[in-house]
Protein backbone atom coordinates (compact mmCIF):
# COMPACT_ATOMS: atom_id res chain seq x y z
CA UNK A 1 0.00 0.00 0.00
CA UNK A 2 1.54 3.61 -0.68
CA UNK A 3 2.16 5.88 1.55
CA UNK A 4 -0.28 8.09 3.03
CA UNK A 5 0.73 11.31 1.97
CA UNK A 6 -0.66 13.08 5.28
CA UNK A 7 0.94 10.58 7.78
CA UNK A 8 2.45 12.55 10.20
CA UNK A 9 0.89 14.89 11.25
CA UNK A 10 -3.11 13.46 10.69
CA UNK A 11 -3.78 11.53 13.57
CA UNK A 12 -6.57 10.03 11.85
CA UNK A 13 -5.16 6.33 10.60
CA UNK A 14 -2.80 5.81 13.25
CA UNK A 15 -2.62 2.28 11.35
CA UNK A 16 -2.25 3.27 8.10
CA UNK A 17 -1.52 -0.27 5.91
CA UNK A 18 -1.86 -2.63 8.37
CA UNK A 19 -4.71 -5.38 7.65
CA UNK A 20 -7.70 -6.39 10.01
CA UNK A 21 -8.42 -5.63 13.67
CA UNK A 22 -5.70 -4.24 16.20
CA UNK A 23 -4.43 -7.61 18.15
CA UNK A 24 -5.09 -5.75 21.55
CA UNK A 25 -9.17 -5.56 21.31
CA UNK A 26 -9.16 -9.31 18.97
CA UNK A 27 -7.09 -10.33 22.27
CA UNK A 28 -9.61 -8.89 25.14
CA UNK A 29 -12.96 -9.97 22.71
CA UNK A 30 -11.68 -13.42 22.50
CA UNK A 31 -10.32 -13.25 26.01
CA UNK A 32 -14.50 -12.10 27.08
CA UNK A 33 -15.54 -14.83 24.83
CA UNK A 34 -13.99 -17.43 26.99
CA UNK A 35 -15.10 -16.01 30.21
CA UNK A 36 -18.63 -16.31 29.34
CA UNK A 37 -18.44 -19.78 27.55
CA UNK A 38 -19.13 -17.99 24.18
CA UNK A 39 -17.22 -19.05 20.82
CA UNK A 40 -14.32 -17.73 19.27
CA UNK A 41 -15.02 -14.34 18.20
CA UNK A 42 -15.45 -14.06 13.97
CA UNK A 43 -13.04 -11.31 12.39
CA UNK A 44 -15.38 -9.36 9.22
CA UNK A 45 -13.63 -6.85 7.73
CA UNK A 46 -13.91 -4.52 4.07
CA UNK A 47 -12.31 -2.71 1.53
CA UNK A 48 -10.06 0.16 3.31
CA UNK A 49 -9.23 2.64 1.08
CA UNK A 50 -12.32 4.80 0.24
CA UNK A 51 -14.91 3.62 2.47
CA UNK A 52 -15.70 6.53 4.48
CA UNK A 53 -18.68 7.79 2.84
CA UNK A 54 -19.66 10.37 5.74
CA UNK A 55 -16.91 13.31 7.45
CA UNK A 56 -16.75 16.14 9.58
CA UNK A 57 -13.51 18.50 8.74
CA UNK A 58 -12.48 21.38 10.44
CA UNK A 59 -11.93 24.28 8.68
CA UNK A 60 -9.02 26.44 9.69
CA UNK A 61 -6.11 29.06 7.82
CA UNK A 62 -7.13 32.16 5.84
CA UNK A 63 -9.78 32.82 3.17
CA UNK A 64 -6.67 33.10 0.63
CA UNK A 65 -5.04 29.83 1.90
CA UNK A 66 -7.48 27.85 3.51
CA UNK A 67 -6.93 24.10 4.62
CA UNK A 68 -9.62 21.52 5.55
CA UNK A 69 -8.77 18.28 7.39
CA UNK A 70 -8.72 17.07 10.89
CA UNK A 71 -7.10 18.39 13.95
CA UNK A 72 -3.33 17.36 15.11
CA UNK A 73 -3.12 15.05 18.23
CA UNK A 74 -3.31 16.75 21.16
CA UNK A 75 -3.66 20.23 19.63
CA UNK A 76 -6.20 22.66 17.67
CA UNK A 77 -3.33 22.41 14.62
CA UNK A 78 -5.25 21.40 11.47
CA UNK A 79 -3.91 19.21 9.17
CA UNK A 80 -5.24 19.44 5.81
CA UNK A 81 -6.49 16.27 4.02
CA UNK A 82 -6.36 17.16 0.26
CA UNK A 83 -6.08 13.45 -0.87
CA UNK A 84 -7.28 11.28 2.20
CA UNK A 85 -7.22 7.39 1.19
CA UNK A 86 -10.21 6.52 3.12
CA UNK A 87 -12.89 9.02 2.06
CA UNK A 88 -14.97 7.68 -0.85
CA UNK A 89 -13.64 10.08 -3.64
CA UNK A 90 -16.41 12.51 -3.41
CA UNK A 91 -15.63 13.52 0.15
CA UNK A 92 -12.23 15.08 -1.55
CA UNK A 93 -13.73 16.69 -4.31
CA UNK A 94 -15.80 18.69 -2.17
CA UNK A 95 -13.07 19.40 0.18
CA UNK A 96 -11.35 20.97 -3.25
CA UNK A 97 -14.35 22.70 -4.05
CA UNK A 98 -14.69 24.42 -0.35
CA UNK A 99 -11.03 25.28 -0.96
CA UNK A 100 -11.88 27.27 -4.18
CA UNK A 101 -15.54 28.66 -2.94
CA UNK A 102 -13.82 30.05 0.52
CA UNK A 103 -11.05 31.88 -1.53
CA UNK A 104 -13.87 33.12 -4.18
CA UNK A 105 -15.71 34.44 -1.73
CA UNK A 106 -13.36 35.66 0.70
CA UNK A 107 -14.91 33.48 3.74
CA UNK A 108 -12.72 33.69 6.46
CA UNK A 109 -12.57 30.65 8.17
CA UNK A 110 -12.52 30.40 11.76
CA UNK A 111 -10.29 31.82 14.20
CA UNK A 112 -10.04 30.08 18.01
CA UNK A 113 -8.80 32.66 20.01
CA UNK A 114 -10.05 35.56 19.22
CA UNK A 115 -13.10 33.75 18.28
CA UNK A 116 -13.25 35.26 14.72
CA UNK A 117 -13.99 34.24 11.19
CA UNK A 118 -16.98 32.94 9.39
CA UNK A 119 -16.71 28.76 8.54
CA UNK A 120 -16.20 26.38 11.27
CA UNK A 121 -16.48 22.91 10.03
CA UNK A 122 -17.94 21.13 7.10
CA UNK A 123 -19.68 17.76 7.01
CA UNK A 124 -20.01 16.10 4.36
CA UNK A 125 -22.08 12.50 3.49
CA UNK A 126 -22.20 11.02 0.11
CA UNK A 127 -25.64 8.98 -1.26
CA UNK A 128 -24.17 5.83 -2.45
CA UNK A 129 -26.93 5.20 -5.33
CA UNK A 130 -26.49 8.59 -6.96
CA UNK A 131 -22.59 9.95 -5.61
CA UNK A 132 -24.07 12.98 -4.92
CA UNK A 133 -23.03 15.05 -1.45
CA UNK A 134 -25.18 16.41 1.59
CA UNK A 135 -23.10 19.31 2.40
CA UNK A 136 -23.30 21.41 5.83
CA UNK A 137 -21.26 23.94 6.43
CA UNK A 138 -20.75 24.82 10.05
CA UNK A 139 -20.95 28.82 10.47
CA UNK A 140 -19.61 30.88 13.78
CA UNK A 141 -22.45 33.15 13.30
CA UNK A 142 -25.98 32.71 14.72
CA UNK A 143 -27.37 34.30 11.40
CA UNK A 144 -28.50 31.87 8.79
CA UNK A 145 -27.64 33.94 5.79
CA UNK A 146 -24.23 34.40 6.99
CA UNK A 147 -22.40 32.16 4.53
CA UNK A 148 -24.53 32.95 1.45
CA UNK A 149 -21.57 33.96 -0.78
CA UNK A 150 -19.58 30.79 0.18
CA UNK A 151 -22.66 29.00 -0.25
CA UNK A 152 -23.29 30.48 -3.62
CA UNK A 153 -19.92 29.59 -5.08
CA UNK A 154 -19.83 26.28 -3.36
CA UNK A 155 -23.51 25.33 -5.36
CA UNK A 156 -21.69 26.91 -8.43
CA UNK A 157 -18.31 24.39 -7.94
CA UNK A 158 -20.64 21.17 -7.83
CA UNK A 159 -23.29 21.68 -9.83
CA UNK A 160 -25.05 18.55 -10.08
CA UNK A 161 -22.93 16.45 -7.70
CA UNK A 162 -24.65 18.69 -4.58
CA UNK A 163 -27.58 16.25 -3.64
CA UNK A 164 -28.17 18.88 -0.36
CA UNK A 165 -26.74 22.11 1.12
CA UNK A 166 -27.24 23.27 4.69
CA UNK A 167 -26.16 25.90 6.75
CA UNK A 168 -25.19 25.09 10.78
CA UNK A 169 -24.78 27.77 13.04
CA UNK A 170 -22.73 27.28 16.29
CA UNK A 171 -21.52 30.39 18.18
CA UNK A 172 -20.68 28.99 21.04
CA UNK A 173 -17.08 28.68 22.19
CA UNK A 174 -17.18 24.96 22.28
CA UNK A 175 -15.73 21.72 20.81
CA UNK A 176 -18.81 20.55 19.92
CA UNK A 177 -18.91 20.81 15.89
CA UNK A 178 -22.56 21.38 15.32
CA UNK A 179 -25.12 24.21 16.54
CA UNK A 180 -28.85 23.72 17.15
CA UNK A 181 -29.92 26.36 14.61
CA UNK A 182 -30.15 24.90 10.65
CA UNK A 183 -31.07 26.11 7.29
CA UNK A 184 -31.47 23.87 4.13
CA UNK A 185 -30.14 26.21 1.10
CA UNK A 186 -30.74 24.05 -1.76
CA UNK A 187 -31.58 21.03 -2.68
CA UNK A 188 -32.96 17.51 -0.88
CA UNK A 189 -33.91 17.99 3.04
CA UNK A 190 -32.51 14.31 3.49
CA UNK A 191 -30.26 11.99 1.86
CA UNK A 192 -31.76 7.93 1.13
CA UNK A 193 -29.68 4.92 1.64
CA UNK A 194 -31.03 1.19 1.21
CA UNK A 195 -29.85 -0.64 3.92
CA UNK A 196 -30.48 -4.50 3.79
CA UNK A 197 -33.78 -3.82 1.47
CA UNK A 198 -34.97 -0.70 3.09
CA UNK A 199 -35.29 2.86 2.68
CA UNK A 200 -33.38 4.52 5.26
CA UNK A 201 -33.46 8.68 5.39
CA UNK A 202 -31.15 11.01 6.88
CA UNK A 203 -31.38 14.82 7.92
CA UNK A 204 -28.57 16.35 8.05
CA UNK A 205 -28.47 16.61 12.23
CA UNK A 206 -29.03 13.06 12.27
CA UNK A 207 -26.24 10.41 13.16
CA UNK A 208 -25.21 8.07 10.20
CA UNK A 209 -22.33 5.64 9.76
CA UNK A 210 -19.42 6.25 7.59
CA UNK A 211 -18.82 2.86 6.81
CA UNK A 212 -22.11 1.99 5.30
CA UNK A 213 -20.51 -0.88 2.86
CA UNK A 214 -19.32 -2.59 6.01
CA UNK A 215 -22.76 -1.81 7.79
CA UNK A 216 -24.81 -2.97 5.86
CA UNK A 217 -23.18 -6.33 6.21
CA UNK A 218 -24.16 -5.97 10.19
CA UNK A 219 -27.62 -5.19 9.34
CA UNK A 220 -28.15 -8.16 7.06
CA UNK A 221 -26.67 -10.19 9.80
CA UNK A 222 -29.00 -8.58 12.88
CA UNK A 223 -32.03 -8.80 10.57
CA UNK A 224 -30.96 -12.58 9.92
CA UNK A 225 -31.02 -13.26 13.82
CA UNK A 226 -34.14 -12.05 14.32
CA UNK A 227 -37.02 -14.90 14.41
CA UNK A 228 -39.99 -14.64 12.10
CA UNK A 229 -42.92 -13.41 13.86
CA UNK A 230 -41.12 -12.09 16.54
CA UNK A 231 -42.53 -9.29 18.85
CA UNK A 232 -39.37 -6.99 18.64
CA UNK A 233 -38.57 -4.04 20.45
CA UNK A 234 -35.06 -1.98 19.66
CA UNK A 235 -33.52 0.85 21.51
CA UNK A 236 -31.07 3.81 19.93
CA UNK A 237 -33.04 2.73 16.47
CA UNK A 238 -31.24 6.06 15.22
CA UNK A 239 -32.81 7.34 11.21
CA UNK A 240 -33.94 3.37 11.15
CA UNK A 241 -30.50 1.67 9.17
CA UNK A 242 -31.22 -1.73 11.36
CA UNK A 243 -34.60 -1.89 12.04
CA UNK A 244 -36.74 -0.41 9.09
CA UNK A 245 -34.98 -4.18 7.97
CA UNK A 246 -36.51 -6.14 10.17
CA UNK A 247 -40.25 -4.95 10.17
CA UNK A 248 -40.63 -7.71 7.37
CA UNK A 249 -39.80 -9.91 9.40
CA UNK A 250 -41.24 -9.19 12.98
CA UNK A 251 -44.44 -9.84 14.06
CA UNK A 252 -44.63 -6.08 15.97
CA UNK A 253 -41.99 -3.85 16.28
CA UNK A 254 -41.29 -1.24 18.51
CA UNK A 255 -38.49 1.11 17.71
CA UNK A 256 -37.18 4.02 20.38
CA UNK A 257 -34.89 7.02 19.46
CA UNK A 258 -34.83 10.13 21.11
CA UNK A 259 -32.72 12.27 19.16
CA UNK A 260 -35.23 15.22 17.08
CA UNK A 261 -33.13 14.66 13.87
CA UNK A 262 -33.05 10.76 14.01
CA UNK A 263 -37.08 11.00 14.77
CA UNK A 264 -37.67 13.07 11.61
CA UNK A 265 -35.61 10.22 9.30
CA UNK A 266 -37.29 7.53 10.99
CA UNK A 267 -40.48 8.84 10.28
CA UNK A 268 -39.60 9.00 6.81
CA UNK A 269 -38.61 5.89 6.23
CA UNK A 270 -41.82 4.39 7.82
CA UNK A 271 -43.53 6.26 5.61
CA UNK A 272 -41.58 4.84 2.53
CA UNK A 273 -42.69 1.31 4.04
CA UNK A 274 -45.43 -0.65 2.12
CA UNK A 275 -49.58 0.04 4.48
CA UNK A 276 -48.79 -3.38 5.39
CA UNK A 277 -45.51 -2.96 7.21
CA UNK A 278 -46.14 0.63 8.37
CA UNK A 279 -49.03 -1.28 10.44
CA UNK A 280 -46.53 -3.39 12.52
CA UNK A 281 -44.29 -0.55 13.24
CA UNK A 282 -44.60 1.53 16.86
CA UNK A 283 -42.10 4.51 17.40
CA UNK A 284 -41.50 4.93 21.18
CA UNK A 285 -39.98 8.55 21.00
CA UNK A 286 -37.65 9.83 24.28
CA UNK A 287 -34.83 7.98 26.19
CA UNK A 288 -34.13 4.31 26.32
CA UNK A 289 -34.71 4.72 30.46
CA UNK A 290 -38.24 5.75 29.56
CA UNK A 291 -39.16 2.77 27.66
CA UNK A 292 -37.55 -0.18 29.20
CA UNK A 293 -40.19 -1.61 30.57
CA UNK A 294 -40.72 -2.73 27.18
CA UNK A 295 -38.47 -5.38 27.54
CA UNK A 296 -40.81 -7.55 29.14
CA UNK A 297 -42.89 -9.43 26.78
CA UNK A 298 -40.48 -9.08 24.16
CA UNK A 299 -39.54 -12.05 21.95
CA UNK A 300 -36.08 -10.37 20.59
CA UNK A 301 -34.38 -7.01 21.66
CA UNK A 302 -32.11 -4.96 19.57
CA UNK A 303 -29.75 -2.77 21.00
CA UNK A 304 -27.27 -0.33 19.38
CA UNK A 305 -26.51 2.29 22.11
CA UNK A 306 -23.93 4.89 22.11
CA UNK A 307 -20.56 4.26 23.38
CA UNK A 308 -21.09 4.80 27.17
CA UNK A 309 -22.99 1.61 26.40
CA UNK A 310 -26.49 0.62 27.70
CA UNK A 311 -28.98 3.29 29.66
CA UNK A 312 -28.54 1.97 33.79
CA UNK A 313 -32.66 1.97 33.43
CA UNK A 314 -32.29 -0.57 30.20
CA UNK A 315 -29.58 -2.94 31.35
CA UNK A 316 -31.76 -3.26 34.53
CA UNK A 317 -34.74 -4.17 32.47
CA UNK A 318 -32.69 -6.70 30.54
CA UNK A 319 -31.37 -8.17 33.75
CA UNK A 320 -34.84 -8.35 35.84
CA UNK A 321 -36.24 -9.86 32.63
CA UNK A 322 -34.03 -11.44 30.32
CA UNK A 323 -35.34 -11.24 26.92
CA UNK A 324 -35.25 -15.13 24.72
CA UNK A 325 -33.09 -13.17 22.60
CA UNK A 326 -30.67 -10.07 22.74
CA UNK A 327 -29.02 -8.52 19.53
CA UNK A 328 -26.39 -6.33 20.58
CA UNK A 329 -24.32 -3.66 18.21
CA UNK A 330 -22.14 -2.45 20.10
CA UNK A 331 -18.92 0.65 19.02
CA UNK A 332 -17.31 0.71 22.46
CA UNK A 333 -15.62 -2.68 23.77
CA UNK A 334 -15.18 -1.56 27.74
CA UNK A 335 -18.89 -1.11 28.26
CA UNK A 336 -19.93 -3.98 25.82
CA UNK A 337 -17.94 -6.35 27.93
CA UNK A 338 -19.14 -4.88 31.33
CA UNK A 339 -22.47 -5.52 30.27
CA UNK A 340 -21.76 -8.67 28.77
CA UNK A 341 -20.50 -9.91 32.16
CA UNK A 342 -23.58 -8.62 34.28
CA UNK A 343 -26.27 -10.46 31.18
CA UNK A 344 -24.49 -13.43 31.38
CA UNK A 345 -25.11 -13.57 35.75
CA UNK A 346 -28.95 -12.67 34.67
CA UNK A 347 -29.19 -15.87 32.02
CA UNK A 348 -28.55 -13.91 28.53
CA UNK A 349 -25.52 -15.69 27.16
CA UNK A 350 -23.11 -14.64 23.99
CA UNK A 351 -23.62 -17.85 21.47
CA UNK A 352 -22.27 -16.05 18.37
CA UNK A 353 -19.67 -12.85 18.41
CA UNK A 354 -18.08 -10.98 15.63
CA UNK A 355 -15.92 -8.36 15.44
CA UNK A 356 -16.10 -5.70 12.74
CA UNK A 357 -13.43 -3.60 11.30
CA UNK A 358 -15.46 -0.93 10.64
CA UNK A 359 -12.68 1.42 11.02
CA UNK A 360 -9.87 -0.16 8.92
CA UNK A 361 -6.51 1.40 9.92
CA UNK A 362 -7.51 2.44 13.80
CA UNK A 363 -7.48 0.38 17.23
CA UNK A 364 -11.67 0.35 17.00
CA UNK A 365 -13.68 -3.04 16.86
CA UNK A 366 -17.64 -2.65 16.56
CA UNK A 367 -18.58 -5.81 18.23
CA UNK A 368 -22.16 -7.72 17.19
CA UNK A 369 -23.38 -10.36 19.25
CA UNK A 370 -26.39 -12.54 19.94
CA UNK A 371 -26.79 -13.89 22.98
CA UNK A 372 -29.96 -16.23 23.89
CA UNK A 373 -31.38 -17.01 27.61
CA UNK A 374 -30.55 -19.86 29.02
CA UNK A 375 -30.16 -20.83 33.21
CA UNK A 376 -27.36 -19.29 34.38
Amino acid sequence: MAACPHRPPCPGCPRWGEPGLAAAPRRELAALCAELGGPEPATLEGPALGHRHRARLMVRGRAASPKVGLFQAGSHRIVDVPHCGVHHPRINEVAAALRRAIRASGTQPYAERPHAGELRAVQVAVERASGRAQVVLVARSDDPHSLDPLAGALERELGPALQGLFWNGNPARTNAILGRRWRRIAGEPMLCERIAGAAVFFPPGAFGQSNLPLFERIALRVADWVPEGARVVEFHAGCGALGLALAARAGALAMNEREPASLEGLARGIAALPPALRERIEVLPGPAAEHAGRVAGAECVVVDPPRRGLDPELLAALVAAPPPRLLYVSCALAPFAREARELARAGLFPVEVEAWALFPFTDHVETVARFERRAP
